[in-house]
């Protein structure tokens, strides 16, 4: 643990509920000159979150859970579904799709919303329809790539949603490639922001597109809709999108002093709105946090319950070094838990995934990490089982004996 963290509470006494076990690790107090704190901060906009993309720490959050209508951020996940079958070798970035009657009437010149224009029934390289989604924000381009790799695009929107789950985006549902608004069609802020880093970390190789300035197609120049990229603060992604029934968003990073910072606002009022709040969040996160190493690489933070296990408990460890960002010149309190299901059944290998670590930042969710097993423990024998199996069910009695009284008490 830092030196710079004053541990006041360390407790591992497992806490039971359901199936889910909670060792609360440490509350601690980060000391510092007490000033102003940065989560005084206020924005217009009604859905927002700015995220450190290094440490996953969350710097600011306002109604970051509420699935809304995501417009043309949609458009991240459909091409993170194109980079994905590129690195697989599904697909090759000179492979040619042919723009349909559906995608022109529906996405292209006829359709009256952001095309990049291209011909019906034309055969284009998939490395220009890349560029007409990503800086064009082609509705026709995003179509055509549906229906080439899937069929059409109620098959690709549900490739979109199991992709998404399968990245943890908990709260969003895809319904087209496009963001043409579907009620059933929604993302939350957090989920957002946790898509615009997937890209980044996965796929440096195609990133660079959405710091592309223009885009020339068919004669017609257009430049990227992403106001960041022309403010001279170090952005070079992601997106922006608007539909009348959830307003103006934007989807953003920036690099500073090798920091980079995500943000993403949802449902604001204008598209001067999105982009000043959005500058001004990563203004005021650049200016107001640093960082802090709550555990190093290495580290066993927690151990877990076994069961039938040689010894009694296992220890966890995280992928690498845990930080997190705070505010510059405040005193917060950081407190840490490990979430698990358990008991864990021996034998256990190291490197088996078993939990999280959730750290907060005063109400703030501030950073969520995986943890897994950090040693080999094997099955223990007969009389180990045993107790263990014995000690369980005493618990399970204990729980049905005081769920037992909780409802009693409930009756008239």
């Amino acid at each position: 643990m830092a030196a710079h963290i004053t541990p006041r509470v360390i407790s591992f006494g497992l806490i039971r509920f359901t199936l889910i076990r909670t060792v609360l690790l440490i509350a601690a107090v980060l000391v510092g000159v007490r000033g102003a704190s940065a989560d005084i901060y206020q924005t217009s906009i009604p859905h927002a979150i700015l995220v450190d993309y290094d440490s996953g720490s969350v710097l600011f959050e306002k109604a970051a859970d509420v699935p809304v209508p995501p417009a043309s951020l949609t458009k991240m996940m459909t091409m993170a579904v194109v980079f994905q079958a590129l690195k697989d070798g599904k697909i090759g970035i000179d492979d040619e799709f042919v723009i349909s009657e559906h995608a022109w009437r529906h996405g292209g010149a006829p359709s009256g919303g952001s095309a990049m224009f291209a011909e019906i029934n034309s055969r284009v390289k998939l490395s220009d329809l890349m560029r007409g989604v990503i800086v064009q924000s082609g509705n026709d381009a995003a179509i055509a790539i549906a229906e080439g790799l899937m069929g059409n695009e109620p098959s690709f929107a549900q490739l979109m949603t199991q992709r998404a789950k399968e990245i943890g985006l908990t709260n969003t549902t895809f319904r087209n490639p496009t963001g043409y608004h579907d009620p059933d069609q929604k993302m939350s802020a957090r989920d957002v922001a946790k898509l615009a880093a997937y890209i980044i970390k996965n796929f440096p190789k195609y990133y660079p597109i959405y710091g592309e300035p223009d885009f020339k197609w068919n004669n017609i120049f257009q430049r990227n809709r992403n106001p960041l990229l022309s403010m001279g603060i170090g952005a070079d992604g992601l997106k922006t999108g608007y539909v009348k029934e959830g307003g103006y968003n934007l989807a953003g990073s920036a690099v500073q002093s090798g920091q980079r910072l995500i943000v993403v606002v949802m449902g604001a009022k204008s598209e001067k709105e999105r982009g000043e709040e959005a500058r001004k969040l990563l203004d005021w996160g650049f200016r107001n946090f640093e960082s802090r190493l709550l555990f190093d690489r290495d580290t066993a933070i927690a151990e877990a319950r076994l069961f039938g296990g040689a010894q009694s408990r296992v220890k966890l460890a995280a992928d690498g070094p845990v930080r997190i960002l705070v505010p510059r010149g405040t005193t917060e309190k950081i407190t840490a838990r490990v979430v698990y299901q358990g008991p864990v059944r021996a034998p256990v290998t190291a490197g088996t995934p078993i939990g999280r670590l959730r750290v907060m930042r005063g109400e703030i969710l501030a950073v969520e990490v995986p943890l897994h097993a950090d040693e080999d423990v094997g099955q223990g024998d007969l009389t180990q089982r045993a107790l263990d199996g014995a000690q369980e069910l005493v618990i399970d009695l204990v729980k049905a004996g005081a769920a037992k009284l909780k409802a009693g008490a409930l009756k008239p």
